[in-house]
Order: structure tokens, then sequence, then C-alpha cells
């Protein structure tokens, strides 16, 4: 059964983003799967990526995103800031990525606005 929206849907297709989606408990979670990470930076070249539905969404925002495996930064061998939560969810142990949101337009924003966030997030990790 799919909680996603039909517009976010569509969107993950159009773009050709693997996706499951996920209920655990109260928790809803939209797994993307085998998102290509910025090149060099890290020491895979792609991560799972979960993004955890408010209740309200998406008239609320979800607030941060998970990665398995754990990410490593190639320069310092060590995690980027603000990742060193976990979080259980799907059978995994997910690297928690504290990147919160202020700047959600309930009605204009969806899944493509979390996506652009993760994929900045990713790119300006330090």
């Amino acid at each position: 059964m799919s909680f996603l929206p039909r517009r976010d849907r569509r969107y993950l297709d159009s773009r050709g983003v693997a996706f499951r989606e996920h209920v655990e408990g109260a928790n809803k979670g939209v797994i993307l799967t085998g998102i290509t990470l910025p090149e060099g930076k890290y020491q895979v070249p792609e991560a799972d990526i979960l993004i955890l539905l408010p209740q309200s969404y998406p008239d609320v925002a979800p607030d941060m995103f998970f990665a398995v495996p754990h990410l490593r930064l190639v320069e310092g061998q060590r995690e980027p800031r603000c990742t060193e939560a976990r979080h259980s969810f799907d059978g995994k142990i997910w690297q928690r990525w504290s990147r919160h949101n202020n700047q959600w337009r309930p009605g204009t924003d969806g899944i493509w606005t979390m996506l652009k966030r993760v994929e900045e997030a990713l790119e300006v990790a330090a």
C-alpha cells in the first residue's frame, strides 16, 4: 500500500530514482535506493537514503535524512559533521544526517524539495 502522494511518486519515477515505501510502527519512510554520491567524496559511490515522513506530510516538512551505509569522507577518513546519531528502521541501523528544514512551503514543496536538500547536504558535507 502506497502512502506517498501521487505527485511525489511521479517525480521520483521521472527522475529514475528507485524507491520503496516502508511502514514501521507509527513511522512512514521512503527509502531511496542506490543514490549516487558526489564522486570521490565518500568511501562508497552510492548509498540508500531514508526520509521519514511526518504524520501531516506534505503540509509538514521531513526534518532529517538517514544513510546506509554510514558515510565517511575520503578526506580525513571521518564521518561528516552532525551524523553521529543512529536510527533503527527496516531492520537496518541508519546514519542520521541532522539537517533541519525551516523553509518548507506547504502546498508547494514535496519529495523533490527534500531530495534537493539531500543532494546539497551530501555535496557540501565537511
